[in-house]
């Protein structure tokens, strides 16, 4: 892979990732309700997932989705519903969490880690767009060590993204500021999240 088809990929993945959506609405809620850290463990988890689709599309199999629309309708059905349901338990425990500490427990980053991997695993979408993706890069007479290259620049990028805004938030003027107004906060965030959710249903 020439140093020039690397930093196009680089770029199309950065402005990937940058495009809100659900995946950084889950991210900002476990930061704020949780922790920095478990915010961060979010986006491995997420990097991990998108890093399974870009396995799944890199060998073909994605093509399945294509060749079989009932395998798409079902995924984006049952990941539109998680997103509705994150949506309504972010709702109905808006701002109750205020006042406690972040849990450090190992089940809590569980969780933080099971959010981050579901809302990548259940957005069949990211096949798609790798399909696409990597269509204008991998050529036949790529070798594995290129492949294997490609799936680590999409992976870094997405975990590192995701992890620089839980970072980003620990802390600060901002983090205080989000926590002082917790309560609306997990409304709005409630809120996107059924409404993505809800987005996603419908264009199934």
């Amino acid at each position: 892979m020439t140093l020039a088809s690397w930093l196009s990929l680089v770029m199309i993945c950065i402005m990937g990732a940058l495009s809100p959506g659900p995946s950084l609405a889950v991210v900002l809620r476990v930061t704020l309700t949780q922790s920095s850290k478990h915010g961060v463990a979010t986006a491995i988890a997420h990097g991990f997932g998108v890093g399974l689709w870009a396995i799944v599309s890199m060998v073909g199999l994605a093509v399945l989705i294509q060749e079989y629309p009932q395998v798409f309708y079902w995924v984006s059905v049952s990941g539109g519903g998680y997103l509705i349901w994150m949506g309504i338990k972010a709702l109905k425990y808006a701002g109750k969490g205020e006042v406690t500490e972040p849990s450090t427990s190992v089940s809590s980053y569980l969780m933080a880690m099971r959010d981050g991997l579901l809302v990548s695993l259940l957005n069949p979408k990211l096949a798609l767009f790798f399909i696409a993706l990597f269509s204008q890069f991998i050529k036949p007479e790529m070798g594995v060590l290129g492949q294997i290259e490609m799936w680590a620049t999409v992976v870094f990028i997405d975990s590192a993204w995701y992890i620089i805004v839980a970072l980003l938030l620990a802390g600060g003027p901002i983090m205080t500021w989000l926590r002082r107004n917790v309560r609306w906060v997990d409304r709005a965030m409630g809120s996107i999240l059924i409404v993505l959710g809800t987005k996603v249903v419908l264009s199934s």
